[in-house]
């Protein structure tokens, strides 16, 4: 048995959308499948999966970006 599936259209500016299109190919996706893994992502949190905010944090510096890829997947 297939999973009920159902139309879901947005209005994008067509130069993001054409820009994120082209990222997306290098990564084996296209945009449906880009948002299914958001929607699922949102499914599975409970919530949004990145932080949303009028007040971002610090970017963080290059040391401090290795340091944390590090602590989170291992050494490179």
């Amino acid at each position: 048995m297939t999973a009920k599936t159902t139309l879901f259209r947005a209005r994008v500016p067509a130069q993001r959308l054409k820009k994120a299109e082209a990222i997306l190919s290098r990564l084996g996706l296209n945009a449906d499948e880009a948002v299914n893994m958001f929607l699922a992502q949102i499914e599975i949190r409970k919530g949004m999966p990145f932080e949303v905010s009028t007040n971002p944090s610090a970017m963080l510096t290059a040391d401090q970006q290795a340091t944390e890829w590090k602590n989170a997947l291992g050494a490179y």
